[in-house]
């Protein structure tokens, strides 16, 4: 049976991975747009399964599907998808969890790397003055790494993954997740911290590898920062609405944080209307060296890309044909599967 698959704001063109997994009989649209309107309605209403990068799958959207079985979130989270109103309309919602592990573990411990060793402040120096950036002075946010504690907020895959790299590097690794049963920590040898506070408290350096949710949402913020160790990074490679931007400001002015880098922020792409975004425009001579941003690119090589690709309509794909159902994500509302 021939099936239909709506990609409303795919960037690959042409789907050749996707054509290769799903066969020539499966029709594949590639809208390329980036909201519901955009795409045509006809597209919604005659694809059984969708699979969307950022386009919300919400209640605007999900009355006009009337074929749709399955959506797949291509990548790791699904806060752009209602899960309870899909499980409640007979759709599956999966993602793909395990695409991208690997190199967002990695920028974590880049980001971490640039502000201990100097890098890019030393190589901006450099660049700016020859001689007279010839000097070590310019690199602001330098520190012993063996020895610090490296703190992990979320110790999933990602989290995991960052942790063991920063124990290679000689740090203490200490971790906050509520979510994983007792005993987790004793596999690795990690320390548990019972709290966010108590994690915060403890940390040289805080690494966030959480999911967003109504848990995460905003935790770093006023008080979570001053719940920190002075002279703290905070390093966020999950998602943007986890940090309070404006705090994480009022952290590096006061000097109580050393150091920020993003991957990802609460409004992207990015804006000068975002205070840490401008101040960091700015590059005044108190902020310089101290802040990285990077454009929500933690996640990419040619490699991750590629098995993204293939994750996703493999998932989209197997389901329709057997029913497979790899990664869901919404089972708790998914009361009578189309």
């Amino acid at each position: 049976m021939p099936f239909n698959i709506l990609f409303p704001d795919s960037r690959s063109d042409p789907l050749d991975i996707e054509r290769e997994v799903a066969g020539p009989d499966t029709t594949l649209v590639n809208a390329r747009k980036d909201r519901f309107e955009a795409v045509e309605l006809s597209a919604w209403q005659t694809c059984d399964a969708i699979i969307t990068r950022f386009v919300p799958i919400d209640a605007k959207v999900i009355p006009h599907l009337k074929r749709t079985r399955i959506v797949v979130r291509n990548g790791v989270g699904f806060d752009v998808v209602d899960l309870k109103a899909c499980g409640e309309a007979g759709i599956v919602v999966c993602n793909v969890p395990d695409y991208g592990t690997t190199e967002v573990a990695d920028s974590a411990i880049a980001l971490m790397l640039t502000f201990a060793r100097g890098t890019a402040a030393l190589n901006g120096a450099l660049r700016a003055e020859l001689k007279g950036g010839w000097t070590h002075v310019h690199n602001v946010t330098a520190r012993r790494l063996r020895g610090a504690t490296y703190g992990v907020i979320g110790l999933g895959r990602i989290g995991t993954a960052s942790a063991l790299r920063a124990r290679a590097f000689g740090m203490n690794v200490a971790f906050y997740d509520p979510e994983l049963p007792n005993g987790s920590e004793l596999a690795f040898g990690f320390t548990r911290a019972r709290t966010l506070n108590d994690l915060l408290a403890m940390a040289d350096v805080i690494s966030i590898h959480a999911p967003l949710n109504d848990s995460t949402r905003g935790i770093i913020d006023d008080a979570a920062i001053a719940a920190m160790k002075p002279g703290a990074y905070v390093i966020n490679t999950a998602r943007g609405p986890i940090c309070n931007t404006g705090a994480l400001l009022a952290g590096l002015k006061s000097g109580k944080l050393a150091a920020v880098a993003l991957d990802v922020l609460p409004k992207e792409p990015a804006s000068a209307d975002d205070p840490l975004v401008k101040a960091w425009l700015a590059n005044e001579p108190w902020i310089r060296g101290r802040v990285l941003l990077t454009p929500h690119a933690a996640f990419y090589s040619p490699d991750s890309l590629a098995d993204l690709r293939r994750k996703a309509i493999e998932t989209a794909y197997d389901y329709l044909r057997e029913g497979k159902r790899a990664n869901c994500v919404n089972a708790e509302f998914l009361k009578k599967p189309r």
